[in-house]
């Protein structure tokens, strides 16, 4: 049974190289597709490439399985979903071929004019380059509108950034596939306009160069740059140890020569790096737990230097018009493992962030100063982060959460996009109706940041707290327009709550856990309205166990319970949704009750187990005595008794847990 995603049906991908990343993407495939039975051919005309990339994969394929993240027969399931060949006519049929060879034009022209012969008709084929422009690869393709450069980032079966760069001749159609695709199947793909060396490797590649050259004018060792640079700019590992764990050294030389004509003269290959690439030898790095002794003015201007080279290296992306703020700061972030950018520069202060790129310019004269940079600082305004998308299809428009970092998670910058999105989707005479979804298929929204809500210090700003969710949420429940919500993944806490204040609700099929509300776990109670919509929507009686327990419950579960109407396959999901919003599927949708429900005579025993039974008294309150009034009373109630819990012990043992321990620690609480 082959794997079927909107008009295209998978049922052979080809991976083109065995070397440092090929076997990761034939791995990640392998984990995402072994289920459909669909077959991954690994090809490289090297038998020992071949022989040491299927060797490092089982190793990772069976470390998963030691782990239990691979159960059951899964992981052998994978491994046998891998050919491992220097055939080429085994890629014969196949319908997505991802080539990861060497970085040479012409040995990628040569493999695409043979794989274009065996290919199925009208097959996608793309680079994994991480540089060349796909008019440059795809030159002499017979059809280069199903081509398309999609660049993945170390290590390929777990970095879920990919770039997709469609070349002069893609199609539309293609792109829109693959970034469509590429979500669906657990990666976070940004659109990247063609450039060579595209939007990211140009920053990862310029703070090396930015470092190396620090270290060549004595400004500080390698160790010392490397350890300062993972401070100041909150990298996971530093510029010279990212080096020496990808082998860079060899196209990093390589891509700086080019970036000198193709983006400015600063690019440039150092002595340096042409030495360690001739002689193959790593930089001298810190060793792990090694403390690097630094002096703070020297761990001052090295950090003031670093940050001026980051923020100068993405503003000059963003004025190249390759990419924006959103992508950026999201892919950026996450692919480099680095402080987002424009996070930073707010931290820092755009004023403040200008003045560095200028320090850095004064040492560097060819470095430029990005003009998106300078007319942010004139602004005397933060940067805007767009973490909440829109588009409109059909009429309708399409509000999408994007923080896959957090399961995208809402904070008070989400609330205040999303409020902004839902008004100006009223005021759009031309939208007649909204759908409300998150970004790829982990989550619809995760819950609230619970960094937000572990800064809560007292009742009333746990009070204000929630009256600013309710705030956002009745705006939506009160929209003149319908308001549909795609759960693509799991909804907990505030995610769940913000479905139930659409108008109507769909989701993803196979999702084993869709939803549920576990703010008890935390020591608190829901704030954003599930004490009195999901009684409203499911039935008192059905929501006094699933709220007291904060038990999570599936698709079907919530299908049975009535909190969704229907469950759609996935690449099916916002077509529905769409088609629901706008009026064309012929959906009834009703409004939520608004006046008292009443209270049954008796309601099932709940067995609460370890959680606190000071909150469950509150939360006892918050449900019955919503239940008998107006649901706005209900949910003024809900804001107070939210405030309450605050100034218990209890939610500071719940939150502290879940801190130190993960979600699935036992907070112990002390019921006060």
């Amino acid at each position: 049974m082959p794997h079927v995603f909107q008009d295209r049906s998978l049922s052979k991908i080809g991976v083109i190289g065995s070397g440092q990343i090929g076997p990761d993407i034939a791995l990640f495939f392998s984990k995402v597709m072994f289920a459909d039975g669909v077959e991954i051919v690994v090809v490289d005309i090297s038998q020992e490439a071949l022989d040491k990339g299927r060797a490092r994969t089982e190793k990772k394929i069976r470390k998963g399985q030691e782990s239990g993240a691979f159960k059951g027969d899964m992981a052998d399931r994978m491994i046998s979903s891998i050919t491992w060949t220097n055939d080429y006519s085994a890629l014969k049929g196949a319908e997505l071929v991802v080539e990861a060879a060497t970085e040479d034009e012409g040995l990628k022209r040569r493999i695409f004019a043979q794989v274009e012969e065996l290919a199925a008709p009208n097959a996608i084929l793309v680079s994994n380059s991480s540089h060349l422009e796909p008019e440059a690869i795809f030159a002499e393709a017979k059809d280069p509108y199903h081509c398309a450069c999609v660049h993945y980032f170390f290590p390929a079966e777990r970095n879920i950034i990919v770039e997709v760069i469609p070349g002069a001749k893609t199609e539309r159609a293609t792109t829109d596939w693959l970034m469509a695709f590429y979500e669906a199947i657990g990666k976070a793909p940004i659109e990247v306009g063609s450039r060579y060396g595209y939007a990211i490797d140009p920053i990862f590649e310029g703070l090396f160069l930015a470092a190396r050259l620090l270290a060549d004018d004595g400004v500080g060792t390698t160790k010392e740059i490397d350890t300062v640079a993972r401070k100041a700019l909150r990298q996971g590992i530093g510029p010279f140890t990212a080096m020496n764990l990808t082998g860079g050294n060899p196209i990093t030389a390589v891509g700086l020569d080019k970036y000198t004509s193709k983006i400015n003269e600063w690019f440039h290959t150092p002595d340096s790096l042409k030495k360690a690439v001739e002689e193959g030898t790593p930089w001298e790095v810190p060793g792990r737990d090694e403390k690097v002794e630094i002096s703070d003015e020297k761990f001052e201007e090295i950090a003031g230097l670093m940050r001026g080279a980051y923020f100068g290296l993405v503003c000059e992306i963003l004025d190249s018009g390759i990419s924006n703020v959103a992508d950026l700061n999201m892919a950026v972030g996450t692919a480099l493992v680095v402080a987002p950018p424009f996070e930073l520069m707010n931290e820092v202060g755009v004023e403040e962030s200008l003045r560095l790129v200028k320090k850095f310019q004064e040492r560097y004269p060819k470095f430029v100063v990005p003009e998106s940079l300078q007319a942010q600082s004139a602004t005397g305004e933060p940067w805007s982060i767009p973490v909440v998308l829109g588009r409109t299809e059909d009429g309708v428009r399409i509000i999408t959460i994007r923080r896959p970092a957090v399961l995208n998670a809402l904070n008070e910058t989400v609330f205040e996009q999303l409020e902004a999105a839902v008004r100006h989707a009223e005021e759009d005479d031309t939208v007649r109706g909204v759908v409300i979804t998150g970004f790829g298929v982990k989550a619809f929204v995760s819950g609230a940041d619970i960094g937000m809500l572990s800064k809560l210090r007292n009742a009333e700003e746990g009070y204000e707290n929630s009256r600013l969710f309710h705030r956002v949420l009745d705006k939506i429940e009160n929209l003149s327009k319908p308001v549909v919500a795609a759960y693509n993944g799991l909804a907990f806490g505030g995610g769940n709550e913000l479905a139930m204040a659409c108008h109507h609700r769909i989701a993803r099929q196979g999702l084993k856990i869709l939803a549920g509300q576990p703010e008890p776990n935390l020591g608190i109670i829901p704030g954003a309205g599930g004490t009195q919509r999901l009684p409203r929507i499911i039935g008192l009686e059905k929501a006094w166990p699933l709220l007291r327990t904060g038990r999570p419950f599936s698709g079907e579960e919530a299908l049975e319970l009535g909190l969704v109407s229907e469950l759609v396959p996935a690449d099916q999901l916002i077509p529905r949704a769409v088609a629901i919003a706008n009026g064309s599927a012929g959906v009834d949708i009703r409004p939520i009750e608004r006046g008292p429900i009443g209270v049954p005579d008796s309601l099932p025993e709940v067995e609460i187990g370890h959680l606190s039974r000071k909150i469950d008294g509150i939360l006892q309150e918050a449900i019955l005595e919503g239940a008998k009034g107006e649901l706005g009373d209900g949910l003024e109630l809900e804001s107070k008794l939210f405030g309450a819990c605050v100034e218990t012990k209890d939610m500071h043992v719940g939150m502290e847990t879940f801190l130190t321990q993960g979600a699935r620690a036992k907070a112990p609480f002390v019921h006060e």
